[in-house]
Order: structure tokens, then sequence, then C-alpha cells
């Protein structure tokens, strides 16, 4: 990948069951080694060149997969006592070659853009049920994140 990867930050390879009546799509397992809690699960859709974010979690860790279509994920440590403080990372995610899970711990700013020519959807599948009150949400064009959509 060339980067160098923010403290926190993992990516696994998942696994795809090919059947030609339709694949299984594994995506988080209760007994994976970084399986921490399940709070909850959704589905996110992002409409052909549309970009979400920028979003920071202060307790809930983001588990990211990319079922459908292609997303492109950018990462920005803003935490000023990480030793990755102020690295910035991107991957991209989907199928059929990069089906991923991203996991983003709490502390990261994360923004995405759906580069695939169809609607993409992200499921996200958090450690803890989704509260308003514990992110923070920035503009996508801000001059704190070093990163230009």
């Amino acid at each position: 990948m060339g980067q160098r990867i923010i403290e926190g930050v993992k990516l696994n390879s998942l696994k795809e069951i090919k059947s030609e009546k339709g694949s299984v799509l594994h995506m988080l397992r209760s007994d994976d080694l970084d399986f921490e809690n399940f709070g909850e699960c959704y589905f996110s859709e992002v409409f052909m060149g549309c970009i979400k974010g920028w979003k920071k979690h202060l307790i809930q860790t983001q588990n990211l997969s990319v079922p459908v279509g292609l997303i492109k994920f950018v990462l920005y440590d803003d935490r000023s006592e990480s030793p990755t403080y102020q690295e910035l990372n991107t991957y991209i995610l989907g199928r059929p070659t990069d089906y991923f899970r991203l996991t983003i711990p709490n502390g990261i700013f994360y923004s995405f853009k759906n580069i695939s020519n169809q609607n993409s959807l992200i499921v996200n599948c958090a450690d803890i049920p989704h509260d308003s009150k514990e992110s923070i949400i920035k503009e996508i064009n801000n001059k704190e994140i070093p990163y230009k959509w």
C-alpha cells in the first residue's frame, strides 16, 4: 500500500463463498480476533459520485465493508498523542477484488466517496449503538484536514 497505517486501523480480507445462485459474503464474527463488542449493524447507501463525511466518533469503533459497488475511504489521524498524528490513509473497498473489512477506531476522522458507476452499499457493524452526541462532524472542504475531494 505504501502508506503508514494509522494507529488502530485494521484492514482484514473477507471471505466470499461463491455460488452460481449468489455469493455468501462474510463480514464479522464474534470469534474474530479483533471483535470487541456488538452495538448495531446497519447499511448506508451512497449514490454515484456522492461524498459523505468528515466524521469522527469519540467512543464508537466502525467495522465497514462494501458488498456492492466501490468506495474510496479517506482517514485522518488528528489525535495529538498518537504515533501516527496527522497521518492520512486512503483505501478502496468493494467487490470483486477488494472485499475487506476496514476497522476505524474512535478518534479518527473519516470520509468516503462512491467511485463506481452504480449506487454503492456500505455495511457497518459498530461496537456500540448510534449516539449522535458521541461524534464530531466537519464540512467536507475544511482546512483542518489536509485532503481535497
